[in-house]
Protein backbone atom coordinates (compact mmCIF):
# COMPACT_ATOMS: atom_id res chain seq x y z
CA UNK A 1 0.00 0.00 0.00
CA UNK A 2 1.23 3.55 -0.20
CA UNK A 3 2.77 5.62 2.30
CA UNK A 4 -0.04 8.24 2.56
CA UNK A 5 -3.81 7.56 1.48
CA UNK A 6 -4.12 8.14 -1.74
CA UNK A 7 -7.44 10.08 -0.49
CA UNK A 8 -5.26 12.67 1.21
CA UNK A 9 -3.19 12.86 -2.19
CA UNK A 10 -6.35 13.13 -4.94
CA UNK A 11 -7.92 16.20 -3.53
CA UNK A 12 -7.81 18.96 -1.60
CA UNK A 13 -10.33 17.96 1.48
CA UNK A 14 -7.89 15.25 2.42
CA UNK A 15 -7.74 16.88 5.93
CA UNK A 16 -11.50 17.01 5.76
CA UNK A 17 -11.48 13.08 5.18
CA UNK A 18 -9.02 11.93 7.64
CA UNK A 19 -10.70 14.14 10.37
CA UNK A 20 -14.32 12.61 9.92
CA UNK A 21 -16.21 11.99 13.12
CA UNK A 22 -16.32 8.42 14.38
CA UNK A 23 -20.67 8.14 13.34
CA UNK A 24 -19.42 9.68 9.81
CA UNK A 25 -16.97 6.76 9.05
CA UNK A 26 -19.40 3.79 11.12
CA UNK A 27 -22.18 5.36 8.32
CA UNK A 28 -19.58 5.66 5.06
CA UNK A 29 -18.48 1.97 6.00
CA UNK A 30 -22.04 0.38 6.51
CA UNK A 31 -22.46 2.13 2.70
CA UNK A 32 -18.70 0.47 1.85
CA UNK A 33 -19.48 -2.86 3.21
CA UNK A 34 -23.03 -3.39 1.87
CA UNK A 35 -21.30 -2.55 -1.77
CA UNK A 36 -18.54 -5.25 -1.37
CA UNK A 37 -21.30 -8.14 -0.11
CA UNK A 38 -24.00 -7.55 -2.71
CA UNK A 39 -23.05 -4.72 -5.11
CA UNK A 40 -26.51 -3.37 -3.75
CA UNK A 41 -27.02 0.56 -2.52
CA UNK A 42 -27.65 1.45 0.97
CA UNK A 43 -30.60 3.84 2.65
CA UNK A 44 -30.67 5.66 5.89
CA UNK A 45 -33.48 3.50 6.98
CA UNK A 46 -31.21 0.33 7.38
CA UNK A 47 -28.26 1.93 8.34
CA UNK A 48 -30.64 3.58 10.74
CA UNK A 49 -31.24 -0.07 12.48
CA UNK A 50 -28.00 -1.48 12.00
CA UNK A 51 -26.21 1.09 13.82
CA UNK A 52 -25.10 0.21 17.72
CA UNK A 53 -26.19 3.63 18.71
CA UNK A 54 -29.77 5.08 18.30
CA UNK A 55 -29.88 7.75 15.20
CA UNK A 56 -33.01 8.36 13.43
CA UNK A 57 -32.93 7.95 9.45
CA UNK A 58 -32.91 11.91 9.16
CA UNK A 59 -30.09 12.21 10.90
CA UNK A 60 -28.26 9.27 8.68
CA UNK A 61 -29.35 11.27 5.84
CA UNK A 62 -27.94 14.67 7.27
CA UNK A 63 -24.62 12.33 7.71
CA UNK A 64 -24.58 10.95 4.10
CA UNK A 65 -25.62 14.58 2.44
CA UNK A 66 -21.93 15.55 4.16
CA UNK A 67 -20.08 12.43 2.21
CA UNK A 68 -21.81 12.31 -0.76
CA UNK A 69 -20.44 16.17 -0.66
CA UNK A 70 -16.75 15.13 -0.06
CA UNK A 71 -17.25 12.93 -3.22
CA UNK A 72 -17.34 9.81 -0.72
CA UNK A 73 -20.56 8.66 -1.80
CA UNK A 74 -23.13 8.94 -4.64
CA UNK A 75 -26.95 7.93 -5.69
CA UNK A 76 -27.10 5.34 -8.52
CA UNK A 77 -30.37 6.87 -9.24
CA UNK A 78 -33.60 7.97 -7.68
CA UNK A 79 -33.84 5.72 -4.96
CA UNK A 80 -32.65 6.75 -0.99
CA UNK A 81 -29.89 4.54 -1.32
CA UNK A 82 -25.86 5.41 -1.70
CA UNK A 83 -23.12 3.74 -2.94
CA UNK A 84 -19.30 4.53 -2.85
CA UNK A 85 -17.53 6.55 -5.64
CA UNK A 86 -14.16 5.16 -6.66
CA UNK A 87 -12.74 7.89 -4.60
CA UNK A 88 -14.58 6.43 -1.37
CA UNK A 89 -13.89 3.22 -2.40
CA UNK A 90 -9.65 4.16 -2.29
CA UNK A 91 -10.14 6.24 1.16
CA UNK A 92 -11.85 2.97 2.29
CA UNK A 93 -8.97 0.88 1.27
CA UNK A 94 -6.24 3.09 2.29
CA UNK A 95 -7.93 4.44 5.88
CA UNK A 96 -10.34 1.95 7.17
CA UNK A 97 -9.79 -1.05 5.02
CA UNK A 98 -9.23 -3.99 8.38
CA UNK A 99 -7.26 -6.93 6.36
CA UNK A 100 -8.22 -10.50 7.44
CA UNK A 101 -6.08 -13.66 7.41
CA UNK A 102 -5.89 -16.76 5.62
CA UNK A 103 -7.22 -19.94 7.66
CA UNK A 104 -4.97 -22.64 7.98
CA UNK A 105 -7.19 -23.91 4.87
CA UNK A 106 -6.63 -21.96 2.27
CA UNK A 107 -2.69 -21.21 2.74
CA UNK A 108 -2.56 -25.35 2.64
CA UNK A 109 -4.65 -25.38 -1.00
CA UNK A 110 -2.42 -22.66 -2.14
CA UNK A 111 0.86 -24.14 -1.31
CA UNK A 112 -0.54 -27.48 -2.57
CA UNK A 113 -1.99 -26.33 -5.94
CA UNK A 114 1.26 -24.29 -6.64
CA UNK A 115 3.94 -26.72 -6.21
CA UNK A 116 1.36 -29.91 -6.64
CA UNK A 117 -0.63 -29.06 -9.73
CA UNK A 118 0.40 -30.24 -13.26
CA UNK A 119 2.02 -27.49 -14.75
CA UNK A 120 4.16 -26.86 -11.48
CA UNK A 121 7.01 -28.68 -12.68
CA UNK A 122 8.57 -25.77 -14.43
CA UNK A 123 9.06 -22.12 -13.50
CA UNK A 124 6.30 -21.17 -15.71
CA UNK A 125 4.12 -24.00 -14.61
CA UNK A 126 4.44 -23.55 -11.23
CA UNK A 127 3.50 -19.13 -12.28
CA UNK A 128 0.30 -20.56 -13.89
CA UNK A 129 -0.59 -22.70 -11.49
CA UNK A 130 0.12 -19.99 -9.02
CA UNK A 131 -2.74 -18.11 -11.14
CA UNK A 132 -4.69 -20.60 -11.42
CA UNK A 133 -5.05 -20.95 -7.40
CA UNK A 134 -5.76 -17.25 -7.34
CA UNK A 135 -8.37 -16.88 -9.60
CA UNK A 136 -10.32 -20.18 -7.97
CA UNK A 137 -9.92 -18.78 -4.26
CA UNK A 138 -10.88 -15.13 -5.05
CA UNK A 139 -13.54 -16.03 -7.68
CA UNK A 140 -11.80 -13.51 -10.12
CA UNK A 141 -9.01 -13.62 -12.80
CA UNK A 142 -5.20 -14.44 -11.55
CA UNK A 143 -2.88 -12.50 -13.59
CA UNK A 144 0.84 -13.56 -13.11
CA UNK A 145 3.76 -11.50 -14.79
CA UNK A 146 6.99 -13.61 -14.97
CA UNK A 147 10.50 -12.03 -15.04
CA UNK A 148 12.78 -14.33 -17.67
CA UNK A 149 15.99 -13.05 -17.08
CA UNK A 150 17.45 -15.58 -14.86
CA UNK A 151 16.82 -18.21 -17.23
CA UNK A 152 19.52 -20.87 -17.14
CA UNK A 153 20.32 -22.20 -20.67
CA UNK A 154 20.33 -25.70 -21.37
CA UNK A 155 20.55 -25.79 -25.19
CA UNK A 156 20.64 -23.80 -28.22
CA UNK A 157 19.61 -24.86 -31.64
CA UNK A 158 19.56 -23.07 -35.01
CA UNK A 159 17.33 -24.39 -37.72
CA UNK A 160 17.19 -23.04 -41.23
CA UNK A 161 14.42 -21.97 -42.16
CA UNK A 162 14.68 -20.27 -45.51
CA UNK A 163 17.58 -18.14 -47.27
CA UNK A 164 18.33 -15.30 -45.20
CA UNK A 165 16.48 -16.69 -42.00
CA UNK A 166 16.81 -19.06 -38.81
CA UNK A 167 14.84 -20.24 -36.38
CA UNK A 168 16.67 -20.45 -32.83
CA UNK A 169 15.55 -22.55 -30.19
CA UNK A 170 16.38 -22.17 -26.78
CA UNK A 171 16.06 -24.87 -23.85
CA UNK A 172 16.38 -23.67 -20.53
CA UNK A 173 17.33 -25.84 -17.12
CA UNK A 174 13.68 -25.33 -16.03
CA UNK A 175 12.16 -27.41 -19.26
CA UNK A 176 11.23 -24.02 -20.96
CA UNK A 177 11.05 -23.68 -24.48
CA UNK A 178 10.93 -20.31 -26.39
CA UNK A 179 11.52 -20.01 -29.99
CA UNK A 180 12.76 -16.92 -32.02
CA UNK A 181 13.23 -15.82 -35.90
CA UNK A 182 16.27 -14.13 -36.81
CA UNK A 183 18.19 -12.31 -39.86
CA UNK A 184 21.29 -14.23 -41.54
CA UNK A 185 23.78 -12.41 -42.70
CA UNK A 186 24.26 -13.11 -46.48
CA UNK A 187 26.93 -16.46 -46.93
CA UNK A 188 25.85 -17.85 -44.08
CA UNK A 189 26.33 -21.70 -44.38
CA UNK A 190 24.46 -24.27 -42.71
CA UNK A 191 28.03 -25.77 -40.79
CA UNK A 192 28.30 -22.18 -39.70
CA UNK A 193 25.03 -22.93 -37.78
CA UNK A 194 25.66 -26.26 -36.42
CA UNK A 195 29.75 -24.45 -35.53
CA UNK A 196 27.38 -21.66 -33.48
CA UNK A 197 25.10 -23.74 -31.47
CA UNK A 198 28.23 -26.18 -30.96
CA UNK A 199 30.14 -23.09 -29.74
CA UNK A 200 27.14 -21.83 -27.72
CA UNK A 201 26.31 -25.05 -25.95
CA UNK A 202 29.96 -25.59 -25.04
CA UNK A 203 30.82 -21.95 -23.13
CA UNK A 204 27.46 -21.18 -21.93
CA UNK A 205 25.53 -24.36 -20.69
CA UNK A 206 24.00 -23.63 -17.00
CA UNK A 207 24.45 -19.99 -17.32
CA UNK A 208 21.84 -17.18 -16.90
CA UNK A 209 21.09 -15.10 -20.17
CA UNK A 210 22.84 -11.95 -18.22
CA UNK A 211 25.68 -14.15 -17.69
CA UNK A 212 25.73 -15.32 -21.00
CA UNK A 213 25.80 -12.04 -22.69
CA UNK A 214 28.83 -10.91 -20.04
CA UNK A 215 30.57 -14.21 -20.87
CA UNK A 216 30.20 -13.69 -24.40
CA UNK A 217 31.74 -10.06 -24.34
CA UNK A 218 34.90 -11.08 -22.48
CA UNK A 219 35.20 -14.06 -24.93
CA UNK A 220 34.66 -11.54 -28.13
CA UNK A 221 38.76 -11.71 -28.94
CA UNK A 222 38.35 -15.64 -28.64
CA UNK A 223 35.76 -16.04 -30.56
CA UNK A 224 37.34 -13.93 -33.47
CA UNK A 225 40.25 -16.18 -33.11
CA UNK A 226 38.23 -19.14 -32.71
CA UNK A 227 35.35 -18.75 -35.33
CA UNK A 228 34.87 -16.90 -38.87
CA UNK A 229 33.53 -13.77 -38.90
CA UNK A 230 29.31 -15.20 -39.65
CA UNK A 231 29.82 -17.55 -37.09
CA UNK A 232 30.76 -15.14 -34.28
CA UNK A 233 27.92 -12.27 -35.67
CA UNK A 234 25.44 -15.36 -35.89
CA UNK A 235 26.24 -16.25 -32.19
CA UNK A 236 25.49 -13.02 -31.22
CA UNK A 237 22.64 -12.27 -32.97
CA UNK A 238 20.99 -15.63 -30.98
CA UNK A 239 21.81 -14.90 -27.88
CA UNK A 240 20.91 -11.10 -28.62
CA UNK A 241 17.06 -11.91 -29.37
CA UNK A 242 16.94 -13.77 -25.75
CA UNK A 243 19.41 -10.22 -24.45
CA UNK A 244 16.70 -7.80 -26.06
CA UNK A 245 13.97 -9.21 -24.28
CA UNK A 246 15.55 -9.20 -21.19
CA UNK A 247 16.81 -5.44 -21.19
CA UNK A 248 13.20 -4.50 -22.17
CA UNK A 249 11.46 -6.78 -19.93
CA UNK A 250 8.40 -7.67 -21.88
CA UNK A 251 8.17 -10.69 -19.61
CA UNK A 252 5.40 -13.72 -19.89
CA UNK A 253 1.82 -12.82 -19.02
CA UNK A 254 -0.12 -15.32 -17.44
CA UNK A 255 -4.20 -14.89 -17.13
CA UNK A 256 -6.06 -17.18 -15.33
CA UNK A 257 -10.44 -17.29 -14.29
CA UNK A 258 -11.20 -15.00 -16.88
CA UNK A 259 -14.77 -16.50 -16.82
CA UNK A 260 -15.45 -15.86 -12.98
CA UNK A 261 -15.53 -12.16 -14.02
CA UNK A 262 -18.47 -13.13 -15.62
CA UNK A 263 -20.55 -14.40 -12.46
CA UNK A 264 -23.17 -12.97 -10.34
CA UNK A 265 -23.64 -10.22 -13.66
CA UNK A 266 -27.14 -9.43 -14.50
CA UNK A 267 -27.40 -6.04 -15.48
CA UNK A 268 -26.87 -4.65 -18.96
CA UNK A 269 -24.31 -2.06 -18.00
CA UNK A 270 -22.40 -4.82 -15.96
CA UNK A 271 -21.90 -6.97 -19.37
CA UNK A 272 -20.69 -4.15 -21.23
CA UNK A 273 -17.45 -3.36 -18.74
CA UNK A 274 -16.86 -6.91 -18.71
CA UNK A 275 -16.85 -7.06 -22.10
CA UNK A 276 -14.00 -3.93 -22.30
CA UNK A 277 -12.00 -5.20 -19.59
CA UNK A 278 -11.96 -8.50 -21.76
CA UNK A 279 -10.34 -6.16 -24.56
CA UNK A 280 -8.13 -4.63 -22.21
CA UNK A 281 -7.01 -8.22 -21.50
CA UNK A 282 -6.39 -9.06 -25.40
CA UNK A 283 -4.28 -6.12 -26.06
CA UNK A 284 -1.92 -7.17 -22.99
CA UNK A 285 0.18 -4.24 -23.40
CA UNK A 286 -1.12 -1.73 -20.79
CA UNK A 287 -1.63 -4.62 -18.08
CA UNK A 288 2.25 -5.42 -18.67
CA UNK A 289 3.15 -1.91 -18.15
CA UNK A 290 0.79 -1.66 -14.75
CA UNK A 291 2.48 -4.64 -13.77
CA UNK A 292 5.56 -3.38 -14.23
CA UNK A 293 4.79 -0.26 -12.22
CA UNK A 294 4.07 -2.78 -9.24
CA UNK A 295 7.34 -3.94 -9.04
CA UNK A 296 8.78 -0.72 -7.57
CA UNK A 297 6.72 -1.05 -4.26
CA UNK A 298 6.65 -2.92 -1.47
CA UNK A 299 4.44 -5.40 -0.34
CA UNK A 300 0.63 -5.51 -1.83
CA UNK A 301 -0.67 -2.63 -3.79
CA UNK A 302 -4.49 -2.03 -4.71
CA UNK A 303 -5.42 -0.60 -8.30
CA UNK A 304 -8.91 0.90 -8.41
CA UNK A 305 -11.01 1.59 -11.38
CA UNK A 306 -9.80 4.46 -13.26
CA UNK A 307 -6.90 5.08 -11.17
CA UNK A 308 -5.11 3.92 -13.71
CA UNK A 309 -5.80 3.46 -17.68
CA UNK A 310 -6.31 0.24 -18.47
CA UNK A 311 -9.60 -0.14 -16.10
CA UNK A 312 -10.32 3.59 -17.01
CA UNK A 313 -13.32 2.42 -19.06
CA UNK A 314 -14.60 -1.55 -17.17
CA UNK A 315 -14.46 0.06 -13.52
CA UNK A 316 -12.10 -3.14 -12.43
CA UNK A 317 -9.68 -3.28 -9.52
CA UNK A 318 -6.34 -4.82 -9.42
CA UNK A 319 -4.74 -6.45 -6.47
CA UNK A 320 -0.81 -7.16 -6.75
CA UNK A 321 2.42 -8.27 -5.02
CA UNK A 322 5.81 -8.66 -6.04
CA UNK A 323 7.80 -11.97 -5.49
CA UNK A 324 11.38 -12.49 -5.00
CA UNK A 325 14.33 -15.15 -5.97
CA UNK A 326 16.33 -16.72 -3.16
CA UNK A 327 18.29 -13.52 -3.75
CA UNK A 328 15.26 -11.48 -2.85
CA UNK A 329 15.51 -10.03 -6.32
CA UNK A 330 11.78 -8.80 -7.43
CA UNK A 331 11.29 -10.88 -10.48
CA UNK A 332 7.98 -10.80 -10.95
CA UNK A 333 4.06 -9.64 -10.29
CA UNK A 334 0.96 -11.57 -9.13
CA UNK A 335 -2.75 -10.71 -8.27
CA UNK A 336 -6.31 -10.57 -9.17
CA UNK A 337 -8.25 -8.60 -11.30
CA UNK A 338 -11.62 -8.38 -10.21
CA UNK A 339 -15.23 -5.72 -10.25
CA UNK A 340 -14.18 -3.04 -7.64
CA UNK A 341 -16.68 -4.39 -5.08
CA UNK A 342 -13.51 -7.14 -4.41
CA UNK A 343 -13.51 -8.53 -0.85
CA UNK A 344 -10.01 -6.39 -0.55
CA UNK A 345 -9.70 -7.45 3.19
CA UNK A 346 -9.77 -11.19 2.25
CA UNK A 347 -7.84 -10.58 -1.43
CA UNK A 348 -5.18 -8.79 0.11
CA UNK A 349 -3.75 -11.12 2.92
CA UNK A 350 -4.17 -14.15 -0.33
CA UNK A 351 -2.22 -12.26 -2.73
CA UNK A 352 0.36 -11.66 -0.57
CA UNK A 353 0.83 -14.90 0.81
CA UNK A 354 0.61 -17.06 -2.86
CA UNK A 355 3.84 -14.00 -3.58
CA UNK A 356 5.53 -15.73 -0.55
CA UNK A 357 5.01 -19.25 -1.62
CA UNK A 358 6.02 -18.37 -5.18
CA UNK A 359 9.53 -16.83 -4.05
CA UNK A 360 9.83 -19.55 -1.70
CA UNK A 361 9.77 -21.97 -4.27
CA UNK A 362 11.75 -20.65 -6.86
CA UNK A 363 14.16 -20.31 -4.49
Amino acid sequence: MQDKPAAERASPQGSTLTSLDRRSREIFKRIVDQYLETGEPMGSRNISRLLPSALSPASVRNVMADLEHLGLIYAPHTSAGRLPTEFGLRFFVDALLEVGDLSADERRQIETQVKAGPGGHTVEGLLAEASRALSGLSRGAGVVLANKADIRLKHIEFIRLEPGKSLVILVGEDGSVENRVIELDPGTTPSSLIEAANYLNTHLHGRSLSEARAELEKRQGDLRAELDRLTGDLIEKGLASWGDTVNGRPETLIVRGQANLLEDVTAAEDLERIRLLFDDLETQRELVRLLGSAETGEGVRIFIGSENQLFSLSGSSLVVSPYRDSEQRIVGVLGVIGPTRLNYARIVPMVDYTAKVVGRLLG
